[in-house]
């Protein structure tokens, strides 16, 4: 049973700056990561996992954080959310080394894990539903567009002008602030009946790190290799025992009927690619920008801000046109959008400029990731019954950062292996060296662009042409 809060007003900003802390954290180690991988002697294939580990224990333990907090009480939950992320941050850090640093990340990523569906939840549980709730909702979803901006600015600043280790120091102060706000401003709930399956996330869980660690490995020891085809081979059989768990279970972690219905499951799917699709754009244009074109953390920062607006540009025009024509239309043109920008991309060179080889392709990219942010997110929770609606939402969230995990590990083996292939049996000069690692970001792109045709697909094929029964405003309280 819920307790009044003493104060809505409070309440939202300290769910806010929770959700900001934690989308943030992704976009500001990001501007980073050229400054983290001098600092820490990472390799290429190396330093996806400083990505990688945060956003696969997030995605891979998103499920279990949502249930944790109907069981346990969703305030309880929230604030031992806060401080892994907190202790996660401050170990990060002071890392000396690159193991000690993915471990600090893996910490953030299961603090992440639990604060993002308990904050949500929060939201829907606390505010009367109506204008009131809307307007929270409001909040908590600008918060979230404004966090990718946000922080690749902030990471450009903090890089520039202190060290690489404030970017997750950051955190540290934010998170004090939270965990003894939060006490004191949130409504309390009393937990309910139910186990956990921790089978079925351990399962998961595992089996998804190990096929990213395989596919990973691929870069430097070749497909061929037992490195790459141990990893992946365990991964699958962990991945089978997961589903099979979850046929058995009285209560499964993820409900295999949620995918029964062909319009959900095809929302899942492209934001699994798309979300693939991303994680190598921001990846590799990143190193692009600072470690081709020159620009300084803070110049690459201020580079990204034209995209965050060609996403929220798109995210508002597709909340406008679902409830007039249905999802199919702007779910193919934003993947179509997607997949021009990606092949556009893939045309860069050493020579590139920012205005005419970035920014014209990476505009029309974002534009179309704004109209498939919203499209499927709306999707995936029409005519979803109440007890599934908070499971099927999150799933949108799981497949894109499980896309984006397994995509930069398979868009990161294929630049490192181009870039390769171009050094042999030639005498590397700075010029020899750049040609060969944007030739390795633009086979990547190429690469990506695929994935996006093939989201370009499932959007054709399995989303309807019917307009949702669910409003934007349901679609906040669902999630």
């Amino acid at each position: 049973m819920e307790t009044k809060s003493r104060n809505l007003g409070l309440a939202l900003v300290v769910i806010a700056l929770a959700q900001l802390m934690v989308v943030l954290d992704t976009a500001i180690v990001n501007i980073a990561l050229p400054s983290i991988q001098r600092a820490l002697h990472f390799t290429p294939t190396g330093l996806e996992w400083v990505v990688n580990g945060y956003a696969l224990a997030f995605g891979g333990l998103l499920l279990l954080g949502g249930r944790a907090g109907d069981l346990f009480g969703r305030r309880r939950m929230f604030i031992l959310g806060v401080v892994v992320f907190t202790l996660g941050s401050l170990a990060g850090g002071f890392a000396t080394s690159s193991s000690w640093l993915i471990a600090a990340r893996v910490v953030q990523g299961i603090g992440g894990a639990i604060v993002a569906p308990t904050a949500l939840s929060l939201v829907a549980v606390m505010f009367p539903e109506g204008a009131q709730r809307n307007r929270a909702l409001g909040v908590y979803s600008a918060v979230t567009v404004a966090g990718g901006a946000i922080g690749l600015l902030l990471g450009g600043l903090i890089t520039n002008y202190f060290s690489w280790r404030w970017v997750l120091f950051v955190n540290v102060p934010i998170g004090i602030v939270l965990s003894l706000a939060a006490p004191r401003v949130l409504a309390a709930s009393e937990g309910r009946p139910g186990r956990l399956d921790l089978p079925g996330a351990v399962a998961v869980t595992a089996g998804l790190t190990l096929l990213v660690y395989g596919l990973n490995k691929a870069a430097g020891s070749g497909w061929t290799s037992s490195l790459t085809l141990g990893p992946i081979a365990a991964a699958l059989v962990l991945l089978a025992s997961f589903i099979v768990i979850e046929l058995r279970s009285a209560q499964p972690l993820m409900p295999l009927r949620i995918f029964a219905n062909r319009d959900r499951s095809g929302a899942y799917f492209i934001r699994f690619a798309i979300g693939a699709t991303l994680s190598g754009f921001l990846f590799f244009l990143t190193q692009f920008l600072q470690n081709i074109l020159g620009y300084s953390p803070l110049k690459a920062g201020l580079a990204f801000l034209p995209i965050t607006i060609g996403i929220v540009i798109g995210a508002q025009l597709a909340s406008r046109m679902i409830g007039r024509i249905g999802a199919r239309i702007p779910t193919t043109a934003g993947s179509l959008a997607v997949a021009l920008g990606l092949f556009g991309l893939s045309r860069i060179s050493e020579h590139s400029a920012y205005l005419t080889g970035v920014l014209a392709p990476a505009m029309v990219l974002s534009f179309g990731l704004g109209l498939i942010f919203v499209s499927t997110v709306i999707v995936a929770v029409s005519g979803v019954s109440p007890g599934e609606s908070g499971l099927s939402s999150a799933l949108v969230n799981v497949a894109q950062q499980l896309g984006g995990s397994m995509g930069l590990a398979v868009l990161g083996t294929v630049a490192a292996t181009v870039t390769k292939n171009d050094l042999l049996n030639i005498l590397p000069s700075h010029a020899v060296i750049s040609h060969a690692i944007t030739a390795g970001y633009g086979s990547a792109y190429a690469i990506a662009g695929v994935l996006a045709v093939g989201a370009l697909m499932i959007a054709i094929a399995a989303i309807s042409g019917r307009r949702p029964r669910t409003t934007m405003a349901a679609v906040g309280e669902a999630a």
